[in-house]
């Protein structure tokens, strides 16, 4: 699931804050700047992500189309948190935050 070999990437992530109490589900081209974006966010940012501290990794989806991830990330924002979390859980049991490792 996790393997960017392809010449085009795009990623649809989902962080949370650090007790895990709000999931936010985003689209990037580049999953490691972005996740740095999330983490340092420019002075007086008023993003969402920034005003709650939203950039801890759980879970993220590889693919070299744009448009496949676009709908990927439209169809996984309408869904319940309960599916979310099933989402999550099926390759990150333990909610692990993966930032070291991208």
């Amino acid at each position: 699931m996790f393997q960017t070999s392809d010449k085009y990437n795009y990623y649809v992530y989902i962080i949370t804050n650090k007790t895990r109490t709000v999931l936010y589900i985003g689209f990037t081209k580049n999953l490691k700047e972005r996740l740095n974006y999330h983490q340092n966010p420019e002075a007086n940012s008023k993003a969402f992500t920034a005003r709650y501290k939203y950039y801890y990794l759980l879970y993220w989806e590889h693919y070299s189309d744009v448009q496949a991830a676009i709908n990927r990330e439209t169809q996984l924002k309408k869904w319940s948190r309960e599916k979310k979390e099933n989402l999550i859980r099926q390759n990150n049991p333990e909610f692990r935050f993966f930032n070291d490792e991208i």
